[in-house]
């Protein structure tokens, strides 16, 4: 479809014969774009923050809890509380397709201090294995190694939160002395996660410690909070749940039967959901955007029927003087696309300043964590989608036109 000067001078003039007629027609294809781009951009701002809530952790894990038994079995109350021990580690990690496992312990209310700098923060207790399964970021110096395991050193990992605040002067910590309840612990390393989803703590306001030096120096015996686990490739913790629980049941003489007793956090199920709910979002976004549109480019096909309708003796004319019903044909579908083109033009840019002011005020000043932004191949996509539906928007009233006879179009008139 070829449209020169003279062509196109003479569509814009059709176009602005009704301003009014025109701007309401084409505020439909508008709103239809500019809801297409805003949804799509703002659903995938919303997935990227979704993301960074679960950024740092395995998705192939689990944790286990211990609770309140809510049988009785065996000589044993019902509402019988009990703990988890290191040897339930092993059980753990002995079953079938888990890959690794490794306790976690954590106690609150406690305060970091140097040179007169106090923090309130929790203390960990973790095995090097643990950074496996929630990936520690070093600022500086190293995570919590094998010899500090083995030699149950005096040695800690502080959070970054913790750095800033007791470390005001900066600079690399690491060698110096951190006061945790009067015992002195040497900074080995600082981690800079700031990751949402924790366990037992977030790692940016925590006290890492070798997990045998928190047993020996809080008397914890053999005593575990959360025994966490990752799961070998292709393997699923619904897979590996029931034999789990079997386990620790029967090692801690649990009835088989109660559902109360042994809690297992399946993070990869909530991996899934949130999965499921951003699949969910894009489709309802594609639905609203599309119908949005398509109610649009309905109501610019009405438009050019009335525009035909009201331009019969004008079509007619140009029929009897020799125009051919090719030529009709293209004038009414460049009108069309022409008209949607410009409003969908316009519904891009203004969705994508819309988003790009909603970026800079969900980021940072300087910083951009998560992008409100559609990508190129989805303006391109979109552009062509807004032509096609002009060009589709016009093939019935061009039809119309191109079936006018010129002697009905002079004894209409």
């Amino acid at each position: 479809m070829k449209i020169d000067k003279d062509t196109l001078e003479e569509i814009l003039i059709t176009i602005t014969r009704n301003k009014t007629r025109s701007l309401l027609t084409a505020f439909g294809v508008f709103w239809g774009i500019f809801m297409l781009v805003a949804l799509s951009g703002g659903g995938q701002g919303m997935q990227e923050e979704l993301q960074q809530q679960f950024e740092g952790f395995a998705t192939n894990s689990g944790f286990v809890v211990s609770s309140k038994t809510n049988e009785a079995y065996k000589g044993f109350r019902k509402g019988r509380w009990w703990d988890l021990e290191i040897s339930d580690v092993d059980l753990v990690a002995d079953v079938e397709g888990v890959q690794m496992a490794t306790p976690s312990t954590a106690m609150w209310g406690k305060s970091a201090v140097y040179e007169g700098n106090k923090y309130s923060c929790n203390i960990r207790g973790l095995y090097p294995e643990y950074e496996q399964l929630e990936h520690q970021e070093m600022a500086y110096g190293r995570f919590i190694n094998d010899v500090d395991i083995r030699e149950g050193r005096k040695v800690c990992v502080i959070g970054k939160r913790v750095y800033e605040s007791i470390f005001k002067e900066g600079g690399d910590p690491c060698g110096k002395y951190v006061q945790v309840d009067s015992v002195y612990y040497q900074v080995v390393g600082v981690c800079s996660s700031e990751g949402n989803v924790n366990i037992q703590g977030q790692a940016s306001q925590a006290v890492t410690l070798p997990y045998t030096t928190m047993q020996k120096m809080y008397n914890l015996g053999n005593e575990v909070q959360v025994v966490c686990f990752t799961m070998e490739p292709g393997m699923k913790v619904k897979d590996v749940k029931p034999e789990i629980e079997r386990r620790i049941k029967q090692a801690h003489y649990i009835s088989p039967t109660d559902k109360q007793a042994v809690m297992l956090l399946d993070l990869e199920a909530m991996f899934s959901m949130m999965d499921n709910l951003m699949t969910g979002v894009r489709f309802l976004t594609w639905m609203v955007g599309l119908g949005t549109l398509l109610a649009g480019a309905i109501g610019v096909s009405n438009i050019m029927m009335v525009t035909v309708k009201e331009r019969t003796t004008e079509i007619g004319i140009r029929r009897a003087i020799g125009a051919r019903p090719r030529d009709i044909l293209q004038q009414i579908l460049s009108e069309s696309i022409v008209l949607t083109t410009v409003a969908g033009m316009a519904g891009i840019s203004f969705g994508v300043f819309v988003l790009n002011v909603l970026e800079k005020a969900a980021n940072p000043p300087g910083v951009v964590e998560t992008h409100y932004q559609v990508g190129f191949g989805m303006a391109i996509g979109t552009c062509l989608l807004v032509v096609a539906l002009g060009m589709l928007a016009g093939l019935a009233p061009a039809y119309r036109a191109m079936a006018i006879k010129p002697i009905e179009a002079i004894r209409d008139e």
